[in-house]
């Protein structure tokens, strides 16, 4: 199975990582002597069920290391630009039934153990989309003070993943809510009005299970979608901020 890395983004003067990154993408960070996308792509490199590799977001001098085929491509601007501009370089080897992976730069913590999880989940998946999430005892028992942002629904408290899949005729088109999507990631308003009103109030009343969640945002989206609790918190252990930084270097560090 195939993989896109999305690895764009260089924090500015007043993001909390500038003062790590400087001038540099958030994806070359130094975690624990590597660069944290280089973890992401040492994980992927141990599953023999991966199989090329475009990472979407970065100068492609970058000195970044693969064991088989790696496509590196330049930032576009956003995370769903540079999935978008990965998908010509794989039409070539795929049905546009065909899944794909996508997998953020920034969860150094995976391994090939999670790799290969997500990949016999998505095996078994009819849907077009598939979708990992944590909850959160499991991701606070692993990664304690992690303060990821939870969803609470019928039974759990969920976080989602950046280890993820979906369909290249997905990735290739152009869907009608992909842009919706994309700019409602940081607006609570824009995310309440792409759900709609109704899901909204199911999930406020906790009456929604997670895959009732995954068919009712799916039926929104105008997509078939199938969410998965995942036992793993490292698919969704990403470093947006120092201490998380901190939490992730003391883990692969053996201090966790």
């Amino acid at each position: 199975m195939d993989a896109i890395v999305t690895a764009g983004g260089t924090p500015e003067p007043g993001d909390p990582l500038y003062p790590q990154t400087g001038d540099r993408p958030k994806a070359l960070l130094d975690v624990s002597g590597k660069p944290m996308i280089q973890w992401v792509l040492d994980a992927l490199a141990g599953s023999a069920r991966v199989g090329r590799v475009i990472v979407a977001g970065l100068p492609e001098d970058t000195p970044l290391v693969f064991p088989r085929p790696l496509t590196i491509l330049p930032d576009q601007g956003s995370m769903l630009d540079n999935i978008q501009a990965a998908a010509p370089f794989l039409a070539p080897f795929h049905q546009p039934e065909d899944f794909i992976l996508t997998i953020s730069s920034d969860i150094p913590t995976i391994t090939t153990r999670h790799v290969d999880w997500v990949i016999e989940e998505v095996e078994q998946s009819a849907q077009e989309v598939f979708y990992a999430a944590i909850a959160r005892q499991t991701m606070e028992q692993r990664f304690p003070g992690s303060n990821r942002t939870y969803l609470k629904l019928k039974s759990q408290e969920l976080c989602g993943g950046d280890f993820n899949a979906m369909r290249l005729k997905l990735i290739a088109g152009e869907h009608p809510l992909w842009r919706k999507i994309a700019d409602a990631r940081k607006s609570p308003l824009k995310q309440a009005s792409l759900l709609g009103i109704d899901t909204l109030l199911l999930i406020l009343l906790k009456r929604l299970t997670l895959e009732q969640a995954a068919i009712k945002l799916g039926a929104k989206l105008g997509v078939t979608a199938r969410a998965v609790l995942s036992p793993y918190p490292e698919l969704g252990m990403d470093v947006d901020k120092p201490y998380q930084l901190d939490l992730v270097r003391a883990h692969l560090a053996g201090q966790v």
